[in-house]
């Protein structure tokens, strides 16, 4: 039986907490109101999610091991989409694995993923093609032949629309049974079918070292840090880490350390109690002490002081763990929440 969850989100917050299969952490890169659609259907071993962003955002995944997960544009007229410093056009496939993958989006993305055991693909490979696929390079984007890429969008889009208008119909075992044995099946065919992207020598330097770059952020999540001591931490010049931005991430690292704690800020406010904390100390501690300046900066990226933000109630995130097969369809309910 497949069951399935449907999602609307206000804040990015929220929005990174529901994805069963990855570590996401997603930060919005211009003033606007964000607002995010997730779809999620679980398989007896496949995971699939529909996303569609409004904003411009910068995001790091790290798809959790024992999995392995791809990724594609779902519409033609979806907004352009910077994987680890590559462009991917419409009908590529990106090939994510356990590391930290850095993407930058425009607005109005629209973005699909699967999500599967890696046992399983080996063993749909093996049932399909009589040999397992070979093992990918740590990250790398595929393009498949075309006939094969509408059929696995075809597939892909045809599960999010019943789980929209028919989930009832996701829930009958022969159906869903049906629809994870198309999909399995028409990956495989374009995983093995498909042409690798490669990677000259200058990006996959870069790409190691934005690796290290988000790994060192990752490892202080609630810290300010400074372009000298990440430069020490990671073995890289200033000048190459600030090459390294500018491919993968269309800025350079001050701007995107500072986007990175401006949204910090604005979590460590929305958490606060305001009758205990004030925002002079917030803001401080996450190593701002231009107090001016930073309110009119966050203005300009969030559409209120941080005043106003420390002074709405706090917000409960969800925190959504799908494990498949469920245990009863009552403990998977299809709902529609606003955070």
């Amino acid at each position: 039986m497949a069951l399935s969850r449907v999602f609307s989100f206000d804040d990015p917050s929220a929005c990174q907490t529901v994805f069963p299969s990855a570590d996401v952490e997603l930060f919005p890169t211009a003033k606007g109101d964000f607002h995010a659609d997730v779809t999620q259907v679980a398989m007896s071993g496949i995971w699939v999610h529909q996303i569609h962003i409004s904003l411009p955002e910068i995001n790091t995944v790290a798809v959790r091991p024992g999995r392995r997960s791809i990724g594609f544009l779902t519409e033609g007229n979806s907004s352009s989409l910077l994987d680890c410093g590559l462009d991917v056009r419409p009908g590529d496939i990106v090939m994510n694995r356990s590391d930290v993958v850095h993407q930058r989006s425009e607005a109005d993305f629209h973005y699909g993923t699967v999500s599967l055991p890696s046992e399983y693909l080996a063993a749909a490979a093996e049932a399909l093609l009589g040999h397992e696929l070979p093992e990918p390079p740590r990250r790398s984007t595929l393009r498949p032949p075309s006939a094969l890429m509408l059929r696995l969008l075809s597939i892909h889009k045809s599960i999010g629309q019943l789980a929209h208008d028919a989930p009832d119909i996701l829930e009958i075992p022969q159906v869903s049974r049906a629809l994870e044995n198309a999909l399995s099946d028409i990956l495989v065919r374009c995983l093995a079918a498909g042409h690798a992207v490669e990677l000259t020598a200058a990006r996959r330097s870069h790409d190691t070292i934005l690796l290290r770059f988000v790994e060192f952020l990752e490892a202080n999540p609630d810290r300010p840090l400074y372009l000298t001591e990440i430069c020490a931490a990671i073995g890289a010049a200033e000048r190459t880490l600030r090459a390294s931005c500018e491919e993968h991430l269309a800025m350079g690292p001050i701007r995107y350390l500072t986007l990175r704690r401006m949204h910090l800020v604005r979590r460590a406010l929305l958490a606060a109690d305001p009758s205990v904390a004030t925002v002079t100390r917030i803001v401080t501690d996450h190593g701002f002490w231009e107090l001016g300046r930073f309110s009119v900066a966050y203005r300009a990226l969030f559409g209120e002081s941080p005043s106003e933000t420390l002074r709405q109630p706090a917000e409960q995130f969800p925190t959504i763990s799908m494990v498949c097969p469920p245990p009863h369809p009552q403990n998977f309910p299809i709902r529609r929440l606003a955070c």
